[in-house]
């Protein structure tokens, strides 16, 4: 067993650590400010193919399995969250549909446009009845000649107000329950019928927008049926079991940056005359921060690996998920304790960090949903 990431991804790892460490990093204040990415930015993101990650090359692409995107997503994790946000939410569920399930027509219309970051993408299924219970979704597609009539609401909706494409799941039979759900392909900026509500306000995770999505009377074109008719539900659950894996890596790689702030806090910050490096209280939450990552780690790159093998991750995924989120949160937390009052304060790394990671045990499926999901497999 080879436990070393092949020389390329571990070179593209180094590139975009560097970069979230010293472009975007240095404009975190910025974003946080703002609760917007520069725009700059952005478009260093796309020049280094972040945008297109999962998008085969022959459309523009950088066409990584699931090891090599879990391995940016590990670096990505080193820099401010909500700017990872966006990128993930785009190249992960976002992007990851339409690359399985779309025809040749729908990845020559969208994917080249995809892969630079010209149309960000992003997955609406969540509704304000139906967050972890998928199979309450209301919102229905009805089939009118040649296009679908879609009327519902979608909350929560990552990159819902810079969007250019939304894959939507939405019922298409009620009869079926969730036999009878379909996704769809949606421009929202450019469909009638389609409002995207104000910007959410959220605890973290700046810059990563979201936003309601409402469907009144929108007419979808019926060549932008996403995959065969009624399985959307269960090509959805698939698009989100993949996403875990690359939450649990993000996650380790901003527990990552978290001991190594925390390292050299210890190092330079003095009490009673010698560094609280010197602290045996200190050093074993250092020890326990590495601990948590080296687990994570190792657990991220397996499922990853798995994925790639055409493996059913579906219990693995979760646990992998639920292991590194819940982790971060204890990491993260030892990192304000290390750091003390200077960690508590709004111009640190640490605070934001510590603001930011508590979204990832709750979005794309609770870590009680994870429980249920690793039960319900052990017992089937």
């Amino acid at each position: 067993m080879n436990f070393e990431l092949p020389g390329d991804l571990r070179d593209m790892q180094a590139i975009i650590r560097d970069f979230m460490i010293t472009r975007v990093e240095a404009r975190a204040q910025e974003i946080e400010h703002t609760n917007s990415v520069p725009p700059e930015l952005l478009r260093e993101a796309a020049d280094l193919g972040l945008f297109g990650l999962s998008i085969p090359e022959e459309y523009g692409g950088v066409g990584l399995g699931a090891l090599g995107r879990c391995a940016v997503y590990e670096a990505m994790g080193q820099g401010h969250m909500g700017f990872g946000g966006v990128i993930s939410a785009h190249a992960s569920i976002g992007t990851s549909g339409l690359v399985k399930l779309g025809t040749d027509e729908q990845k020559a219309r969208f994917l080249p446009r995809m892969a630079t970051g010209e149309c960000i993408a992003g997955f609406a299924i969540t509704e304000p009845s139906s967050g972890s219970d998928a199979a309450n979704i209301r919102t229905r597609a009805e089939r009118r000649g040649d296009v679908y009539v879609l009327n519902g609401t979608k909350h929560y909706i990552s990159n819902a107000p810079i969007a250019g494409l939304l894959t939507v799941i939405a019922i298409t039979d009620p009869a079926r329950g969730t036999k009878g759900m379909s996704a769809f392909l949606v421009e929202p900026q450019s469909t009638p019928g389609v409002t995207i509500g104000k910007v959410d306000e959220k605890m973290g995770q700046k810059g990563a927008l979201s936003a309601e999505v409402i469907f009144q009377d929108a007419e979808i074109p019926a060549g932008n049926l996403l995959g065969p008719e009624h399985l959307g539900y269960r090509e959805a659950l698939g698009i989100l079991t993949n996403g875990r894996v690359g939450i649990a890596a993000r996650s380790t790689g901003a527990m990552q940056r978290l001991l190594d702030l925390s390292v050299e806090h210890a190092r330079h910050r003095e009490q009673f005359g010698q560094p609280i490096a010197q602290f045996q209280a200190v050093q074993f939450m250092l020890a326990e921060m590495e601990i948590a990552i080296q687990t994570s780690r190792v657990l991220w790159q397996k499922v990853a690996w798995m994925v790639d093998q055409g493996q059913d991750v579906r219990r693995m995924a979760s646990v992998a998920k639920y292991h590194a989120t819940e982790a971060l949160s204890q990491v993260a937390d030892k990192a304000v304790q290390v750091a003390g009052g200077m960690g508590y304060m709004k111009d640190s790394p640490v605070e934001r960090y510590y603001r930011d990671q508590r979204l990832l045990r709750i979005y794309e499926g609770t870590s009680e949903i994870q429980k249920i999901i690793i039960a319900a497999d052990l017992l089937r």
